[in-house]
């Protein structure tokens, strides 16, 4: 597959391009994205579907600027699909033909099923999640795909769009009443099959939404991809931004650029969740883009990562940790040492789990510079840890790479995050079972190594091969809960 592989997504409301660049056979990350409002699908609704040539032009010169684009970042490899305005367009092959005759691309017009399917590989592959119920909310359809243990079984697309609805029945003024009876009579072709307790918002409509949300709770952390919240707390949240007028929309921390469409997202999401009786909604900051990227990067694997392939740390390794150190046994010792005190922090296999990520990625500060380089990390980690973690994952990995010999963590920021991380008693353990792990595996000739605990408060490490510099480091690393250590 060519390094970098560009994805241009066409909708009812907006034409979306992005460029990934591959850094190994798992690894990949975001290098461009640009997007247009081009609406092509307005006027389109009344009008039998047939697309209106003033959206056809503004297509067109978006794609065309694209194509510019995708010249100067030397992309050989594009993939372009249509979703619902073209797909329902009787005059489609019009402007299908006239971008492949002057722009040289080729338009795959995907149907809703394929258009779920994107959505779901790109959950079920960038998302902590086992099982749930994915929604796409669009400009001219509503695509879902449930997944259960990691595999897409069912999908399902429902003529439920933000544009559609506006243009089939509110105008200027939201007529809710008549929305809401057009929308429960689409959503009476959903199979009965689509119930789950955990749903997955895909699209801009959902993310402005989790904007919002977030801004009005002070949430503290400026991450839409994984945020998570209560639907039952949000109801009246939605409720509010379906009745509210254009100048009240922004008092529910909406913005501007989403006036037009967001009651009727709102009302098609609410709807969707009451449906299938969804508690708690994830917020994708991947879709239809990503699937595309995916399917065709992950054919040979059944569109899924292999079991214990994150493609962050993988992504992040790939770029940051030049140095290629061999890791030898890094992770045993960790390992070892977490299983030796786990106990008097309750540490369970999750937290292990956490505390190897963070030695996988122990190296990645000093590829800036030597220097603080336990703040570049944390820096690093904090943009780029995307994929496959939660937001307490994600702080909890950063925070650890934070820390330094010469303290148990950086207070100011467990502060600021304290609401997304463990109490301070498992944080202390954890990063002191980091830093020491560190101390051992930096400072030795990686011979034979002994741990013993001896009572609560006691280790001894048995190492002939422990350096002087070692030794030293250990006097001056702050200890948990009274420990004593003991090199013998």
């Amino acid at each position: 597959m060519a390094k970098r592989t560009a994805v241009i997504d066409i909708g009812s409301n907006s034409a979306r391009l992005v460029i990934f660049q591959k850094t190994s056979r798992y690894g990949f990350h975001l290098l461009a994205q640009h997007k247009s409002r081009v609406r092509i699908g307005e006027g389109a609704y009344q009008r039998n579907g047939y697309l209106q040539p003033e959206p056809m032009e503004r297509a067109y010169r978006t794609l065309e600027a694209f194509t510019r684009i995708l010249h100067d970042y030397r992309v050989k490899n594009v993939l372009c699909v249509a979703t619902s305005a073209l797909r329902d367009a009787p005059n489609r092959d019009e402007f299908i033909r006239r971008t492949r005759n002057n722009l040289r691309l080729d338009i795959r017009v995907i149907d809703g099923k394929k258009e779920a399917e994107y959505g779901a590989i790109a959950a079920s592959n960038l998302l902590p999640i086992e099982s749930a119920i994915t929604i796409d909310i669009g400009g001219g359809s509503a695509d879902m795909a449930r997944i259960e243990n990691g595999k897409i079984v069912e999908t399902f697309s429902l003529n439920l769009g933000t544009v559609r609805l506006k243009e089939l029945f509110t105008g200027k003024k939201v007529e809710v009443k008549k929305a809401q009876a057009f929308a429960e009579n689409e959503m009476a072709r959903l199979p009965g099959t689509f119930q789950g307790a955990v749903a997955v918002g895909i699209g801009g409509t959902v993310r402005a939404l989790a904007r919002a949300i977030m801004r009005a709770s002070d949430y503290p952390l400026d991450k839409l991809h994984a945020f998570a919240y209560n639907v039952r707390e949000q109801q009246s949240f939605f409720d509010a931004v379906v009745r509210a007028e254009t100048d009240e929309l922004e008092h529910l921390h909406i913005k501007p650029e989403r006036f037009d469409t967001i009651r009727e997202g709102a009302l098609i999401l609410s709807m969707i969740l009451e449906r299938i009786g969804a508690r708690e909604i994830i917020t994708s900051g991947a879709g239809v883009r990503e699937g595309v990227y995916l399917s065709n990067r992950l054919r040979s694997d059944r569109f899924r990562f292999p079991k214990g392939i994150n493609p962050s740390i993988q992504s992040i390794r790939d770029r940051f940790d030049l140095f290629g150190f061999p890791e030898g046994n890094k992770r045993a010792i960790g390992r070892k040492l977490f299983e030796l005190f786990g106990d008097r922090f309750d540490g369970s296999k999750h937290d292990r789990a956490m505390l190897l990520y963070a030695l996988d990625l122990s190296n990645i500060g000093k590829m800036l510079t030597i220097y603080k380089e336990h703040q570049h990390a944390w820096y690093i980690a904090m943009q780029e840890l995307n994929y496959g973690f939660t937001h307490r994952e994600m702080i909890l990995i950063a925070l650890i790479l934070r820390s330094k010999e010469s303290r148990h963590y950086h207070t100011p920021l467990y502060k600021t995050y304290k609401t997304l991380l463990p109490r301070r008693k498992k944080l202390k353990w954890l990063v002191f079972i980091y830093t020491l792990t560190l101390i051992l595996y930096e400072n030795s000739t990686r011979g034979s190594m002994q741990f013993r605990r001896l009572k609560k408060k006691r280790l001894i490490i048995e190492s002939p091969s422990l350096s002087y510099l070692a030794q030293e480091a250990i006097k001056n690393l702050p200890l948990p809960g009274g420990l004593t250590i003991e090199i013998a």
